[in-house]
């Protein structure tokens, strides 16, 4: 049985494996020490996808109150759980977060040309673009959802 929960330290490691798990899919490898320090540093809001002992998904949430947006941050499905609707329940988990936090009327999302379709799918409409912004063949692609 799935279930989300949030993040605590002693998940950080495996993180980092799910991470690597998604290179160079999803991710470059030069963005391993930027999710480290995101964990350490930036992180507000962060949830773990658990299905028994296992990790297979995780994604967070920083909040930008002076702007009332929030922005859905790092997300990562286990290779062998895409496609299987758990992104979905992450995306519409971390909505239901920011709609009970308050001040909040927009929803950004900054990901890449890998993905951002699936956004779309959640209800974000793409805004803007912007070519190896990640890194190298990775583009910027943002999107939005007001709330």
């Amino acid at each position: 049985m799935q279930q989300i929960v949030p993040y605590q330290d002693s998940h950080k490691p495996l993180l980092i494996e799910l991470i690597e798990l998604n290179v160079p899919d999803y991710f470059d490898p030069s963005e391993i020490d930027d999710y480290k320090e995101y964990l350490d540093v930036h992180r507000e809001e962060y949830y773990v996808v658990e299905e028994g002992d296992t990790i297979i998904g995780c994604g967070g949430i920083n909040y930008f109150l002076e702007e009332s947006i929030a922005r859905i941050s790092w997300d990562a499905i286990h290779p062998d759980h895409q496609g299987k609707g758990v992104g979905s329940k992450l995306v519409a988990h971390r909505i239901a977060c920011i709609k009970k936090h308050g001040g909040i009327n927009k929803i950004v999302v900054r990901t890449t040309q890998v993905v951002y379709k699936f956004y779309e799918k959640s209800g974000f409409q793409l805004i803007k673009t912007e070519k190896d912004f990640w890194a190298k063949g990775f583009d910027l692609y943002q999107l939005e959802m007001d709330i």
